[in-house]
């Protein structure tokens, strides 16, 4: 037994020892300014814009790792990141191997304007660079051990052994973790969350899990699971997105390039179910619309790339057609603006039920066939949202035989209003053809006022917008 027992505690200094060594190795390796200059280098020529990074490290605890500090990528605007933790396989590094098992990102700042630019300067780099390919990393200079150059460190993902993966792939590890990740979209509106994501052989997915924790969205909890085993052409994951007190759930599926055409397109598709959202957390700060939101929609994109389906700017396309109850819409008095001929824009409007369709291609927006019903009035119409988030449109209004005006205009014809401005600040005048067409109606009828004059105003002035130009 004490024989045993000595054989054991040999084989565990020993492994320890060779450990210690293995750790001393590479730290001395990594941590020389010769080698953070190839790796800098290494990283500009694979995405195609200038990279400044600060350190080069090997940790010990908790966990083994070997860390790049403040990682900078000079694109417009700068994306920065403060610390990235390559986290090996203990069996594969004593066996002189660097097999990446979990990545970790902390405190990263990542503009989309900037995302955008480091894509837009690797589309036109001529080829994709080897440092993408699986390749021997080999140190030019002594480490002053036995050895007189570190271990072969051969980096690919941590099941390579057990799996046939693209070499595009290889370089991607099991796990990434993001920690304090903030993503700024295009209007400067920053998001900041933590999340796990979990990779199968095929480099696809097989978890990811989400959580908001400052900014846009902040609550927002998401996860996805996959539904089917890698190597099928087509992948399926199931959605489930806890925001504003409700819920958005459905399944998504990508139709992958066919093996006897892989420059063949990328195919992503959707269908979601929206439950009991508020809407005002889905655009908080800004609240230009609030209520209790369900819908069903439909999303695809269409791409040539998974660069392209990553980030698919005009590609994406969605359909949803929506019902809100209880639905305030800020920044709009639609009954002031009848009763006051458009002058008044400010305000609220305060509805019982809103329906409608929106489609989406890229950053537009329309919305159709809307339909907004309340104790007051009812409305219909269609506005367009530019990708400027610039409004566009005509909304027809009726009061109902409650109010005033409403028993003079005897609810059965709507009055147009133009819709203008923008998402944040909206504004709805009389449309050029129901002012000329008021004027001549109050003439024709002067016993109804302006107000019924508008009323047969509105269909004068569609007879005589020929005459007059635009609305």
């Amino acid at each position: 037994m004490s024989k045993t027992f000595k054989y054991v505690a040999v084989l565990i200094v020993s492994l320890v020892l060779l450990f210690a060594a293995l750790v001393f190795a590479l730290h001395r390796w990594v941590s020389n300014d010769d080698f953070r200059q190839r790796v800098t280098k290494e990283a500009a020529t694979s995405l195609g814009v200038p990279v400044v990074l600060g350190s080069i490290t090997v940790d010990v605890w908790p966990v083994p790792a070997v860390a790049l500090n403040q990682v900078k990528l000079q694109s417009t605007p700068a994306i920065t990141v403060e610390r990235i933790e390559a986290r090996p396989q203990l069996l594969s590094l004593l066996q002189g191997q660097l097999v990446v098992a979990t990545l970790v990102v902390r405190q990263a700042v990542l503009p989309q304007a900037g995302l955008d630019a480091v894509l837009t300067a690797r589309l036109k780099l001529p080829t994709d660079p080897p440092a993408l390919q699986k390749k021997e990393l080999i140190a030019h200079e002594s480490i002053g051990l036995e050895a007189k150059k570190p271990p072969n460190l051969a980096l690919k993902t941590s099941s390579d052994a057990q799996n046939n993966a693209p070499a595009a792939i290889q370089w991607l590890p099991r796990r990434t973790v993001l920690d304090d990740v903030t993503w700024v979209n295009t209007a400067g509106v920053a998001t900041a969350l933590d999340g796990q994501a979990m990779l199968a052989t095929d480099g696809l997915p097989d978890s990811v899990s989400l959580k908001v924790i400052r900014g846009n969205l902040q609550g927002l909890r998401a996860g996805l699971q996959r539904q089917t085993a890698p190597g099928a052409a087509a992948q399926q994951w199931d959605l489930q997105v806890d925001v504003g007190g409700g819920k958005v759930t459905g399944p998504i599926s990508l139709q992958l390039p066919i093996a006897s055409s892989p420059g063949g397109p990328w195919q992503l598709q959707a269908k979601l179910q929206t439950q009991g959202v508020e809407v005002a957390a889905l655009t908080a700060p800004s609240k230009p619309l609030s209520g209790l939101l369900d819908a069903s929609t439909t999303l695809t994109v269409l791409a040539a790339t998974a660069a392209e389906l990553a980030n698919p700017g005009q590609a994406l396309q969605t359909a949803t057609t929506f019902t809100m109850r209880n639905a305030v819409l800020n920044g709009i008095d639609l009954a002031r603006a009848v009763k006051t001929v458009g002058l008044t824009r400010s305000g609220e409007t305060r509805l019982d039920t809103l329906t409608g369709q929106i489609t989406t291609q890229g950053r537009a927006a329309q919305l159709k066939e809307l339909v907004a019903v309340s104790g007051a009035l009812t409305a219909n119409g269609s506005v367009d949202v530019s990708s400027t988030k610039a409004l566009t449109g005509r909304i027809d209004v009726a009061l109902t035989g409650d109010s005033k005006l409403g028993r003079v205009l005897g609810g059965a014809v709507g009055i147009p209003l133009s819709v203008g401005g923008t998402v944040a600040v909206p504004q709805v005048t009389l449309e050029r053809t129901a002012l000329i067409g008021g004027v001549l109606g109050t003439l024709m009828l002067p016993g109804a006022g302006t107000a019924g004059g508008l009323k047969l105003g509105g269909k004068v002035g569609e007879g005589l917008k020929g005459f007059f130009g635009r609305k």
